[in-house]
């Protein structure tokens, strides 16, 4: 397990809870190739009842493999401090993306802007709800 997932769960997300301002959740997620369990740390959003999470990675050219997971997947676990949640996830739809991105990922974390700059392609924005 890598050293700053284990000190997220072990310190209840005391340690590693939140990256430039934005907080962070565990995201579990079955492998596309593998069918085991992959976890992250993931920055989010909570909007509407739901948590927003950023395919960006950093400004990468290609999608996050986490992401790609969750987008295969459908389905997650994540560990938000110390509640652990299942959630079905999706990816949001062009015109919702736009909404997202504009209303609430860009006004509470403008860097985001760069790191879609950097990448050269439309950051996707999944929706996770807890079930």
């Amino acid at each position: 397990m890598q050293v700053p997932v284990l000190l997220y769960r072990r310190s209840k997300g005391r340690i590693g809870g939140t990256i430039r301002g934005v907080s962070v959740l565990l995201l579990s997620v079955t492998g596309r190739s593998t069918g085991l369990p992959r976890t992250v740390l993931v920055g989010y959003f909570e909007h509407d009842g739901a948590y927003l999470v950023v395919g960006s990675g950093g400004g990468a050219p290609a999608e996050p493999h986490w992401f790609r997971n969750l987008r295969q997947a459908g389905e997650a676990t994540v560990l938000v401090a110390d509640r652990v949640m299942a959630v079905s996830a999706r990816v949001a739809d062009d015109c919702e993306r736009l909404a997202l991105w504009n209303d609430v990922i860009l006004v509470r974390a403008p860097f985001f802007a760069a790191y879609e700059h950097r990448s050269g392609r439309t950051v996707p924005i999944a929706v996770l709800r807890p079930r």
